[in-house]
């Protein structure tokens, strides 16, 4: 049993060399690589399919402007997913719970959005800051409190993905660490909690999907209001 149970969380190395970047190559190592043959196998098909759906859901309410964003914002959807999903196997690290990667996307794509904003439609993008109809003296408290919230945005986007993932796996090992004390003492009790246990996995494994979309479909919506 981990001392410390935030051990999971630092970045491996071994030998002195950080394991994060083997972590950050695997998931796209798992993607079965497409074929020059006229038809694909089930598994590409279904992988197809599965990206398909996912982007036209994305980019379904976007003008086609933004419609350049699918390769971009449909790749880190599959890189968090993998990510997310992987790291839930025994003796895997998991990338996204590192508050500097998620931070490392979440800020140069939402500040990609608003510098997109500012060039196309500048008057569109400074009027999300004062809603029409304001009284007068509330105009340089709105805009003050509309600016914070702007610049939290990226904050949000990579604290959330974060947080989830951080108190998921923590969970898992306590109740792991519960299910193992309680054994030898009363065996009932720790079968109840490995039933606890197992459902609380299947959340995990929704959470880290879920999380996944959500992180890429709110950098869609900051895109959609730019473009």
């Amino acid at each position: 049993m981990a001392l410390n149970f935030f051990d999971q969380f630092m970045s491996p190395t071994y030998m002195g060399v950080p394991l994060i970047a083997l972590a950050l190559t695997m998931p796209w190592i798992l993607f079965p690589t497409p074929t020059s043959r006229w038809l694909n196998n089930r598994v590409l098909t279904l992988q197809n399919w599965f990206i398909g759906q996912v982007t036209k859901q994305l980019f379904l309410p976007l003008n086609p402007g933004g419609h350049k964003w699918a390769l971009m914002l449909t790749s880190l959807l599959l890189f968090l997913l993998t990510s997310n999903l992987l790291g839930l196997l025994p003796y895997t690290f998991t990338p996204t719970t590192q508050l500097s990667l998620n931070m490392g996307f979440a800020v140069p794509l939402w500040l990609a959005t608003v510098i997109i904003g500012m060039r196309n439609q500048p008057t569109a993008a400074l009027g999300h800051l004062l809603p029409e109809g304001t009284p007068g003296p509330l105009i340089p408290v709105l805009i003050v409190i509309e600016t914070i919230s702007l610049f939290i945005r990226p904050l949000a986007l990579g604290v959330r993905l974060t947080a989830n993932l951080t108190a998921g796996h923590l969970l898992i090992q306590l109740i792991a660490t519960a299910v193992f004390v309680l054994m030898p003492m009363m065996p009932a009790v720790a079968i109840l909690t490995a039933v606890v246990l197992f459902l609380l996995t299947l959340l995990e494994v929704a959470v880290a999907m879920i999380q996944a979309y959500v992180f890429v479909l709110l950098l869609s919506l900051y895109l959609q209001e730019n473009v």
